[in-house]
């Protein structure tokens, strides 16, 4: 017998091995059993599996440990934000968003100067006092300059007519025209300081009142003492602006915000000698009022106001006249107050918070744990903490504060409270 060579006798046993393996696969297939590569493809699925059991079981704790120690939440865009709703909204046009002025107050320092020839600022208080501000400006405007001592080769109320002229007229527009038939040559005008207005003024929304003490007529109130009262509207309850020149006008009439215009207040042509047309025209885009000074005249308002009519450039104080006839009705009744409210367009941005109920139910306070091993002070609330919202943080992604919104009262939170936090950001 020949010798066998190491090689033959590995391969040989090889072939032993492999016909071994072949009649215990038949013996399982026999048995009803499956095979050995589908065994082990099973215990490949069961631990992977496993991991994946694992896996989702640490993602989940670590998700509410971040949930309950998070300190920021970002906003889902489609859901939680709502861009750019607007509104009308109208407040007091006086300081402290106040909707009455009765208190008038000049600062001698700008009456005594050369500005105070042109236009009174009118404070509401002193105007050295805390809390001083200017409300609006009066001013007087001839077309000719007269009622004004020549200043810097100029007449002060000659640029008045002509400043305002060329603000609120047409182009080529030389003279105001009141009910659309009457010039007038002189005009007295109230400029609302212009922080005050905000966007304009709210249309049927403002009332002035003056006295005279030659005031006649259905449309004057007598204040008791002997005295009257006009009271001065637009006419936006009852008709439509006329747009000229790109701007809305009304026109001023007598009446009140709460009863509307005194329709039995009608204008002729002229009366004891004055031309008397409306009382005026209101620009509420602007922030303007420009009264018709002959109408005034006629209506016995600050009487002595004629004085100024004549051609002659001599200094009558318009300006302090026609703030005395408002100013003198304020001082007989409080409720004889200058009126007035703005208007604006606010653009808003509305965010919801979403806070669930395993969020923020932790606090980094100090006062929240106690010791070195960071144990919750209050053992009632180991296994069910509380905590109390109070601001709500607005933050850019480098997580730098852009603003803050405070609640009216703080809101209790816990695992079984949820709330929902309406912020509203106006532009």
């Amino acid at each position: 017998m020949a010798k066998k060579t190491k090689a033959q006798i590995q391969k040989e046993l090889a072939e032993i091995e492999a016909i071994k393996n072949q009649l215990q696969e038949e013996k399982r297939q026999a048995d009803g059993l499956p095979s050995s590569a589908d065994s082990a493809r099973g215990a490949i699925i069961r631990e992977a599996q496993k991991l994946a059991n694992q896996i989702v079981i640490e993602r989940d704790a670590l998700a509410q440990k971040t949930t309950t120690g998070k300190i920021y939440s970002r906003f889902d865009a489609g859901n939680d934000i709502i861009t750019n709703r607007k509104e009308t909204v109208t407040s007091g046009l006086w300081s402290g968003g106040t909707g009455e002025l009765t208190t008038f107050h000049t600062s001698s320092a700008q009456t005594g100067s050369n500005s105070g020839k042109y236009y009174y600022d009118v404070y509401n208080s002193g105007s050295t006092a805390a809390g001083a501000a200017v409300q609006f400006a009066v001013a007087y405007g001839h077309k000719h300059g007269s009622g004004s001592v020549l200043t810097n080769e100029d007449f002060p109320t000659k640029a008045i007519y002509t400043q305002y002229k060329n603000l609120v007229l047409a182009p080529g527009d030389t003279t105001f025209t009141f009910d659309g038939s009457v010039n007038s040559e002189h005009i007295h005008v109230i400029n609302f300081q212009r922080g005050r207005l905000k966007e304009k003024l709210d249309p049927g929304n403002w009332e002035l009142c003056l006295s005279g003490s030659h005031i006649t007529g259905q449309d004057s109130m007598t204040n008791g003492t002997g005295d009257t009262i006009t009271k001065l509207i637009d006419n936006s309850g009852g008709a439509s602006a006329t747009v000229l020149d790109g701007k809305r006008v009304y026109r001023v009439v007598s009446g009140s915000i709460a009863n509307g215009e005194l329709k039995s207040d009608t204008t002729p042509t002229s009366e004891n000698g004055y031309a008397k047309g409306g009382y005026g025209l209101v620009y509420p885009d602007l922030g303007i009022i420009v009264l018709n000074t002959g109408r005034l005249k006629q209506r016995g308002i600050a009487n002595d106001l004629g004085s100024a009519y004549t051609a002659s450039n001599t200094g009558n104080d318009m300006n302090g006249k026609f703030l005395n006839a408002i100013s003198g009705a304020a001082s007989y009744n409080s409720d004889y107050g200058f009126q007035a409210r703005n208007e604006e367009e606010v653009t808003s941005t509305f965010y919801y918070i979403r806070v669930k109920n395993a969020d923020y139910n932790f606090s980094n306070n100090p006062t929240f744990t106690t010791g070195s091993l960071g144990a919750i002070t209050h053992a009632s609330m180991i296994n069910d903490p509380k905590t109390y919202i109070t601001t709500v943080g607005m933050y850019n992604d480098k997580q730098e504060l852009l603003a803050t919104a405070k609640l009216s009262k703080p809101l209790l939170k816990s695992f079984d409270r949820e709330a929902l936090i309406k912020v509203k950001l106006d532009f």
